[in-house]
């Protein structure tokens, strides 16, 4: 679920339900040309999807960090530290493009890059990542 998609009547009914904040990461710098940018939306976009569509209605996805790289993890961090001061249970970063690892984003319970989810054994990337959130949402280690 969007976060635009939140009413402000409905959300105290949906908040036990609706209990990890998606943090999505363009990482973009500002010397992309167009198609570059385009490129870059749409490779987010589908590894969204991999959270997004196999849990609907647990998770909100909250709007994008565009422009920055490893360097915004500390506003990151912050964002994921006050979504859960504020209700959520589970904050999950997702990127398309930056490599952050959970040292830069202690208060993530998630990041999901896309070097850190290789296919192995068979199991596609997307499988592994709805798998670690099922360890998270069961008491799991971080990822």
């Amino acid at each position: 679920m969007k976060f635009s998609e939140v009413e402000p009547g409905t959300w105290e009914e949906l908040r036990p339900y609706l209990d990890t904040c998606l943090i999505p990461v363009t990482g973009l710098t500002g010397t992309e040309q167009p198609y570059e940018v385009v490129a870059a939306l749409e490779r987010l976009r589908d590894i969204m999807d991999w959270v997004e569509l196999p849990f609907q209605g647990r998770i909100v996805t909250y709007p994008s960090f565009q422009y920055g790289k490893e360097e915004i993890s500390h506003q990151i961090n912050e964002v994921c530290h006050n979504v859960k001061q504020s209700g959520f249970a589970f904050a999950i970063v997702i990127s398309g493009g930056v490599e952050l690892g959970p040292d830069l984003l202690p208060d993530a319970d998630l990041v999901v890059t896309p070097g850190r989810f290789d296919v192995a054994g068979g199991v596609t990337a997307n499988q592994r990542v709805r798998e670690e959130i099922q360890r998270m949402w069961q008491g799991g280690s971080k990822g």
